[in-house]
C-alpha cells in the first residue's frame, strides 16, 4: 500500500527532530513554505504539522507559527501523576497536607472500630450512599458553601473528579458542545476527550481576574448549539479568581435562556473565604454542583459528591452505577465522620491559613513579576517574558531540581500563553522558597539570553 503524501515528510522532520538536527524552539517553514518545498499541498503541509503535534514533537502558536517542541518536559505534566525523581521539588501537583492528619486517620480508624456496624461497611451500599451519609454532606453544603439542597439531591462519589465523570456520562452525549475557560482545569480537559465531548473556549473578561468574559459566552450560543457549560466560579484552577454574585446571576440567566447544563466545579472552594454563594443557588434547576474532601483533607481520601436537581439523580446514580457501584464504605464512613465532629471545617480554616502563607512567600520571592492568584490559594500562575518559552523553562527547571507546568494542559484554544503553573502545596514552606527561587532565576537567565 502505498503511504499516504505526507508521511515521508513527516517522518523527515520527525528524524531531524529526535536527532538534535532542529533543536526545541527552532521556528519551522510557514505551512506555504513547507509546500514548496516539499511540492505538495497546501492542505497536505497543514496535515504534516497536525501530525508532528499529535506526536509531541511541535506545537503551533496562533500568529506565530509552528515550534518545535522541548521533548523532555514529561509528557502529560500536569495531567498523568508521575513520580516525581529524588531531590525534586514538585511544583507541578497540590498535594496540601498539614502535620498530625496521619494521627487523625488513626484516631478515627479506632472510631470506626469502636463504634460502628462493621458489617454494614462490607456490603454494597446503594449507589449514591446512604441516606444518613447523604444527609451528612447537605447539612456540610447548607452550613460551610451556602448551598441549602434536599439531601435526595446529593450522590456521593469517589473524588470530585469522579462526580465530573458522572454529571458528564449523564447528562451529555459524544460531540456536544461544552463552554470552558480558554484555561481550565486539566482532568476536565482529558474527561471530555474521553468522552468525545467538544470544547469551546471562553477568553476571560478585559482585566483578566473577573472570570469568563460572559458576552462571549452570549455569542458562542447564538452561534452554535452549545449544550452545557463548565466553570470555577469560587476559585478558578489555574487563575484563582473569585467569581462576583453579580457574575453568578448573569451566567445563571443565561443559562436557563438557552436551556444549558452548568457544571460547577467548586473542588478548591473552601479557601476563598467570604465567597458569592455558589452557581447552584442562582440557577438551582440547571446546575450540578461537584465537590469532595481531596485537597481539604486529603488526596488520598477519594471521598466526593454531587448535588444536582431532583430529576437528574436517576440519571447520575446510573453512571455512579456504571463506574464504580458505590464508594467505599470505609472511606465514606471516615469522612461522614470527620464533617459531622467538626474536623473538615477546622482542616478548610488551617488550610486557608497555610495557603496565605505560601502566596505570601511567592509574592516576596516573586516580586516584580506578573505572579496571578487568590491570596489564600494553593497555586499562582506565573506569565513569562516576551521571548522566554515555557516549555524551556519547564525543562531549564527540571535540570535544577524543580517541576512545574506549562500553560498547554490547561489551554483549551489554539493560543496556548507562554506561562508556567506554579503548586504551591506539596513541599515545606523552606523547601518552597528556594524552589521559588531558583523558577527566579531561570526565568531571569533565560530572559537575559
Amino acid at each position: 500500500m502505498t503511504p499516504p503524501l505526507f508521511q515521508p515528510v513527516v517522518d523527515d522532520l520527525a528524524a531531524q527532530i529526535r536527532a538534535g538536527r532542529l533543536p526545541p524552539g527552532t521556528r519551522l517553514p510557514t505551512h506555504r513554505q513547507l509546500a514548496r518545498q516539499h511540492g505538495i499541498a497546501l492542505t497536505t503541509a497543514t496535515r504534516v504539522y497536525a501530525e508532528l503535534q499529535a506526536l509531541g514533537l511541535a506545537i503551533g502558536e496562533v500568529g506565530r507559527g509552528t515550534f518545535v517542541r522541548e521533548t523532555t518536559v514529561p509528557a502529560g505534566q500536569a495531567v498523568d501523576q508521575q513520580a516525581v525523581a529524588a531531590g525534586v521539588m514538585d511544583l507541578n501537583f497540590n498535594y496540601p497536607s498539614l502535620p498530625g492528619q496521619a494521627r487523625m486517620l488513626a484516631s478515627g480508624l479506632r472510631r470506626l472500630v469502636a463504634g460502628g456496624d462493621l458489617e454494614a461497611l462490607l456490603r454494597y451500599a446503594p449507589h449514591g450512599g446512604r441516606q444518613h451519609e447523604r444527609a451528612c454532606v447537605a447539612h456540610h453544603l447548607a452550613s460551610a458553601r451556602g448551598l441549602v439542597v434536599d439531601p435526595a439531591q446529593v450522590l456521593i462519589v469517589d473524588g470530585a473528579q469522579h462526580g465530573l465523570a458522572v454529571a458528564c456520562m449523564a447528562l451529555l452525549q459524544p460531540g456536544d458542545v461544552v463552554a470552558v475557560d480558554a484555561l481550565t482545569y486539566p482532568g476536565f480537559k482529558a474527561l471530555a476527550g474521553m468522552l468525545h465531548l467538544t470544547l469551546a473556549p471562553l477568553p476571560a473578561t478585559a482585566n483578566g481576574t473577573d472570570g469568563p468574559d460572559l458576552d462571549a459566552l452570549r455569542r458562542l450560543c447564538a452561534r452554535r448549539r452549545v449544550k452545557a457549560i463548565y466553570t470555577m466560579p469560587t476559585l478558578h484552577n489555574p487563575l484563582g479568581w473569585v467569581c462576583s454574585a453579580q457574575w453568578r446571576q448573569e451566567l445563571a440567566a443565561i443559562v436557563r435562556q438557552h436551556g444549558l447544563v452548568a457544571i460547577e466545579d467548586a473542588a478548591y472552594a473552601f479557601l476563598a473565604k467570604d465567597a458569592p454563594p455558589p452557581l447552584a443557588t442562582f440557577a438551582p434547576e440547571s446546575t450540578v454542583y461537584v465537590s469532595g474532601l481531596s485537597k481539604s483533607v486529603a488526596t488520598g481520601l477519594r471521598f466526593g459528591f454531587t448535588a444536582a436537581p431532583p430529576q437528574w439523580a436517576p440519571l447520575l446514580q446510573r453512571a455512579i452505577r456504571t463506574t464504580t457501584w458505590n464508594t467505599a464504605g470505609v472511606v465514606t464512613a471516615l469522612a461522614c465522620g470527620w464533617l459531622q465532629d467538626g474536623t473538615v471545617r477546622r482542616l478548610e480554616a488551617e488550610k486557608r491559613r497555610d495557603a496565605t502563607v505560601r502566596q505570601a512567600i511567592a509574592c516576596k520571592v516573586l516580586a516584580g513579576l506578573p505572579l496571578v492568584g487568590h491570596p489564600a490559594s494553593y497555586f499562582s500562575w506565573l506569565p513569562l517574558p516576551e521571548g522566554v518559552r515555557a516549555d524551556r523553562v519547564a525543562v531549564a527547571l527540571l535540570k535544577s531540581g524543580v517541576s512545574v507546568s506549562t500553560a498547554e494542559p490547561f489551554a483549551t484554544s489554539r493560543q496556548v500563553p507562554h506561562a508556567v503553573r506554579l503548586a504551591l502545596g506539596s513541599v515545606g514552606h523552606e523547601p518552597l522558597r528556594a524552589a521559588l527561587q531558583t523558577v527566579r532565576n531561570v526565568v531571569a537567565d533565560l530572559t537575559d539570553r
